[in-house]
């Protein structure tokens, strides 16, 4: 009975000891407009961001800053790395760990795969995934002597292939190699189809215990991308509102017709708390069945929607997010369109205080 009882009390502390080595991001934030996704260049793009930065993130309270960075910045097309770039790079993440901040470097767009381009050489050229390994192995060689429990890598920014198996097979060929690199490394993977929650049953997962599972949440659409100039949403100028019925009947048909053919299919759907829970009951499922953290490495409602229904949808999110253990990252952190401190660096005092839950 004894030999017993010290198996079973073994067995859990093994179990809870493994429990307690998660790698937990808590809140945080994107340092989008970087070393991603932005035109400026030399000075102007090395003042965008500043330690003054890290250190008003973590005065907030925030446990991490998740990191995009792009090939074309980090890379030339030889292949060579940009030493600027990674040495700006590197300054975000000995900010970060300076002010106890955790960081995830996030490869956020490749040459050979922009998550809304219509072709993407990523999924049908092999020599195109064997560049995307080694952009890993290059930024393993980089990173490595980093702490694991502090730094943590996110294979790729919101894949979008045809067909599902396709990212499955990337994700074992790239988290293999770096496995081989790094064995105690933990490393972020999201769902297929620009990281949605919808597609999470799709993804096969490494059985490894080392991985946080990432989705990101833009739900309803019409309402988180309202009036954005690069969407299908840009004729659309009628009202949205959060929570309730986003398009009301007696809106929708006082539109013109060609905006009409834009929403139809949001006319009379509610959307409030509950309703978005639901649509996260896959990620959540499948980190309840493998054990693994979850982390929602992106969301946000662009400033065009009223304050008022843009800070309920974020009180919702905040709400969700606390009640079931889920990580998060808003996007993002400097900028007027979806941040809490605009382009200027000036804070949006509104944005700031639900994300802090004020």
């Amino acid at each position: 009975m004894k030999q017993l009882v010290l198996i079973l009390s073994v067995c859990l502390f093994s179990f809870l000891s493994q429990a307690n080595d998660q790698v937990i991001l808590g809140k945080g934030t994107n340092l989008a407009h970087y070393i991603s996704q932005t035109s400026r260049t030399g000075e102007d793009r090395r003042n965008f961001l500043s330690e003054k930065d890290i250190a008003y993130i973590a005065s907030l309270g925030f446990d991490h800053v998740r990191l995009p960075i792009d090939e074309k910045q980090m890379w030339f097309e030889d292949g060579q790395k940009d030493a600027v770039a990674f040495q700006l790079m590197h300054n975000v993440i000995k900010w970060s760990l300076h002010h106890d901040l955790k960081v995830v470097i996030d490869l956020h767009i490749l040459r050979s795969h922009h998550f809304n381009a219509k072709k993407k050489p990523l999924w049908t050229d092999l020599n195109e995934q064997e560049k995307f390994i080694n952009l890993w192995r290059d930024l393993s060689e980089e990173l490595k002597s980093y702490p694991t429990d502090k730094l943590v890598y996110e294979l790729m920014n919101e894949p979008v292939a045809d067909d599902p198996e396709d990212w499955n097979k990337l994700v074992q060929k790239v988290f293999s190699e770096i496995r081989s690199l790094e064995a105690d490394r933990w490393i972020v993977i999201g769902s297929n189809r620009w990281q949605s929650a919808d597609t999470f049953d799709e993804l096969k997962i490494p059985n490894d215990r080392k991985i946080i599972l990432s989705y990101h949440f833009y739900e309803p659409f019409l309402l988180s991308h309202y009036k954005t100039p690069w969407t299908f949403l840009k004729p659309y100028d009628g009202p949205v509102n959060y929570p309730g019925p986003i398009l009301k009947k007696k809106d929708f048909n006082a539109l013109p017709s060609e905006q009409q053919g834009i929403v139809k299919d949001y006319v009379g759907k509610k959307f409030d708390k509950k309703t978005l829970l639901k649509m996260m009951e896959k990620p959540l499922a499948k980190a309840k069945k493998l054990g693994l953290p979850l982390y929602c490495g992106e969301y946000g409602v662009f400033f065009t929607v009223s304050e008022k229904d843009r800070l309920a949808w974020y009180k919702d999110m905040m709400e969700i997010f606390r009640e079931h253990h889920i990580s998060s990252a808003n996007w993002n952190y400097k900028s007027k369109a979806f941040g809490f401190v605009d382009d200027q660096g000036k804070p949006i005092p509104a944005m700031r205080d639900v994300l802090l839950e004020k």
